[in-house]
C-alpha cells in the first residue's frame, strides 16, 4: 500500500479543480450559476480567485465552506505531474474525472482511517484492511488507475461495509 495521503487542502498546489469542475446553483451559497466543467468567472489567469479574501461578501459561501480534503493538489500534482487544464484545455475533461475519483478515494480513506480507531472484531477488521488496499493501492495514482476504480466495485464495497460498524461506534 502507499502513504496514507495529506487531506489538508493546498489550493496553491492544484490547478483550481474546485472552481472549474463543480457546478454551482446560485442562492444562499454562489452568487452565480455555473455550469460543471467551465471555469468560474472569478478565476483569474493564474488560477486564483479575485474574491478568495471576501467570499462570503461577494456571495460565495459555499466556496468559503468547500474542502476537497486534499484531492486537488494531488491529482494536479501527482496524476498531472503539475499540468494544468488553463495551459493545456485538452487536460480539463481528464482532470475533470481524476478529481471526481480523488474526491471519493479521500472520502473513503478518511472513513476507513476513523474506522480503524474502533475495537473491531477480527473479521471486521480484516474486510477494512482489504478496502484499504483498494483505496491505497501499491504504486501511485494514474489516470487509468483511477478510472478502473471508479468502475471498480470498491465504493459499492465500502458503502455495504460502513452500516456493518453501527455496534462499535
Amino acid at each position: 500500500m502507499t502513504a496514507i495521503p495529506d487531506f489538508d487542502a493546498d489550493c496553491p498546489a492544484c490547478a483550481a479543480l474546485c472552481c472549474m469542475a463543480l457546478a454551482f446553483d446560485a442562492g444562499d451559497a454562489f452568487a452565480i450559476d455555473k455550469p460543471a466543467g467551465l471555469p468560474c468567472p472569478n478565476l483569474d489567469a493564474t488560477l486564483a480567485c479575485t474574491v478568495y479574501d471576501h467570499l462570503d461578501e461577494a456571495g460565495f459561501k459555499g466556496c468559503a465552506r468547500y474542502d476537497c480534503r486534499g484531492a486537488g493538489q494531488r491529482v494536479t500534482q501527482d496524476v498531472f505531474k503539475g499540468r494544468n487544464w488553463r495551459d493545456e484545455p485538452a487536460l480539463a475533461e481528464p482532470m475533470i474525472a481524476a478529481f471526481a475519483s480523488m474526491r471519493q478515494i479521500h472520502e473513503g480513506l478518511e472513513l476507513l482511517l476513523a474506522a480503524g480507531r474502533l475495537d473491531l472484531p477480527d473479521s471486521l477488521e480484516a474486510e477494512r484492511d482489504a478496502l484499504l488496499e483498494a483505496y491505497l493501492p501499491n504504486g501511485d495514482w494514474t489516470e487509468s488507475a483511477l478510472d478502473a476504480f471508479s468502475r471498480s466495485d470498491a465504493p459499492a464495497r465500502l458503502a455495504a461495509f460502513l452500516p456493518r460498524l453501527r455496534d462499535w461506534v
